[in-house]
């Protein structure tokens, strides 16, 4: 909680607002004043930001939910393959 300071903010807007509607960074207080950095690079920065945590943290899930799409079929050939051996067990 941030009281009775002023502090610049950067709102970077989601181009898929299915997840995230926006995401805020708080600057360091010296951010604009370190050399040769730029207001757009700092955008820049908090751009790829977003997309590195929206790419690192959705890809998994996105996974578990192919999986959890076809888990009937993942278990009915898992039971055909245990038929399967049980049926060369047996010859």
């Amino acid at each position: 909680m941030v009281k009775g300071i002023s502090r610049r903010v950067i709102v970077v807007r989601s181009p898929d607002q299915r997840l995230f509607e926006q995401a805020i960074f708080l600057l360091k207080e010296d951010a604009l004043e370190q050399q040769g950095v730029t207001a757009q690079q700092v955008v820049q920065e908090a751009k790829e930001v977003a997309d590195s945590y929206l790419r690192k943290n959705t890809a998994s899930k996105r996974r578990f939910s192919w999986l959890q799409q076809h888990k009937g079929w993942l278990w009915f050939l898992a039971g055909a393959a245990c038929a399967g051996i049980a049926a060369a067990m047996v010859l």
